[in-house]
């Protein structure tokens, strides 16, 4: 998927302002209402943008602890684990990794006292061998993607 320089203002115009309307846009960006259209259709049809839903702060909902765990799966487990922290509300993310463990999980709690329920209805699977936790002090750079299309773009031109 190439970005080009259009597409990152846009990705940065909806970053911004996730309620902007299509006609809105192409007028701040100077283009047709139709390109802008044509660009988010390729955009979502490609997988880049893959929403237009609220960004919600687990803090704001009452979950201000975040915490980060290492799991160690045993052998061959690794789809009933999946299946087993899915039923997990308080799990944000999941991904596979490599190193000193088998799954990094994302995970909020109300309180630390909380978190160590978390944990416990995490790790209560016989899929799960051992785990490690990290609790996140702050969050001084949230996720962010924005500047990966910017960077992208700007590497086409120059690249």
């Amino acid at each position: 998927m190439a970005v080009d320089e259009l597409d990152a203002r846009l990705i940065r115009l909806l970053d911004e302002e996730p309620r902007v309307g299509v006609m809105e846009a192409s007028r701040r960006l100077g283009v047709a209402r139709g390109t802008v259209q044509a660009r988010l259709d390729r955009l979502k049809a490609d997988g880049v943008v893959r929403g237009f839903g609220p960004q919600l702060d687990p803090e704001a909902l009452g979950y201000p602890v975040t915490a980060f765990a290492t799991l160690e799966i045993a052998q061959g487990r690794g789809r009933d684990v999946r299946a087993h922290l899915a039923t997990v509300p308080e799990l944000l993310e999941m991904h596979t990794v490599t190193g000193n463990g088998d799954m990094l999980c994302r995970i909020v709690a109300r309180s630390n006292l909380d978190l160590q329920h978390v944990i416990d209805r995490l790790i209560d699977f016989d899929g799960i061998v051992r785990t490690s936790t990290m609790i996140a002090m702050e969050n001084p750079i949230p996720l962010r993607v924005v500047q990966l299309a910017e960077a992208a773009a700007s590497s086409r031109v120059s690249g």
